[in-house]
């Protein structure tokens, strides 16, 4: 076995093109999210590994959401943006609402990565609070309270602020994702790449994507000032 990020598929490597970014990479990558925060969860408490485990069935389940849209008309769902568009012109299924809310819990692991890449002294704790605060923070915070969708917002904040406070210390989670099971981990100069490689390539995708919902009114990637 590789060190770890060499086990999963880099959002560096999903195929974008005039059509859109590729479904089936895309999916694929997001199953490396879910391995990554697996990951993390793990170097946990069994307190914090409970309290992180919605978040992670929450990606789960929106992940499934795109997956079963695709397997039931793939021909109309090559890329993410064709999905959408079918899905919307036919008037079925949930992948829409699906990928919105995906999108931006990968914009959240995204930038908390990022923040943690660009200030190497930093706790995950502080680098994944300030990734919360500009992607999903703004929309868990801006819902009303008087009804019954702000209120799952309201909770789901909860949750999230909540699961953040139980980050494990930085040079664990590091030490764990340049770990080689079969040989010498990989150097922190590799590690930092792939990490800053996994991030841009994200970034680029969810920029494009939040361009794409907010133009064809499907919803908002991030909150509208």
């Amino acid at each position: 076995m590789a060190p770890f990020l060499e086990t999963v598929k880099s959002f560096r490597d999903v195929p974008i093109t005039d059509d859109g970014v590729n479904t089936v990479a895309f999916l694929e990558a997001d199953d490396g999210v879910v391995r990554i925060l697996k990951e993390l969860t793990g170097l946990m408490s069994s307190v914090g590994s409970k309290a992180f485990s919605p978040v992670i069935s929450d990606i789960q389940g929106n992940i499934t959401k795109v997956r079963e849209r695709y397997n039931a008309a793939p021909s109309q769902s090559a890329t993410l943006e064709q999905l959408v568009f079918n899905e919307n012109n036919n008037k079925v299924g949930s992948a829409t609402d699906g990928l919105m809310w995906l999108l931006r819990s990968l914009a959240f692991t995204g930038k908390s990565l990022q923040q943690a890449q660009s200030n190497p002294s930093e706790d995950l704790k502080v680098a994944f609070t300030k990734g919360y605060d500009v992607t999903l923070g703004p929309i868990h915070r801006g819902a009303g309270f008087f009804s019954i969708q702000g209120a799952i917002m309201k909770a789901a904040g909860l949750m999230f602020n909540t699961a953040i406070g139980y980050c494990p210390p930085r040079k664990n989670f590091y030490e764990k994702l340049a770990a080689n099971p079969n040989g010498e981990p990989c150097s922190q100069e590799m590690l930092d790449q792939q990490l800053n490689d996994w991030v841009t390539g994200l970034d680029t995708i969810i920029t494009r994507m939040d361009k794409f919902y907010t133009k064809g009114k499907h919803g908002e990637i991030f909150k509208s000032a």
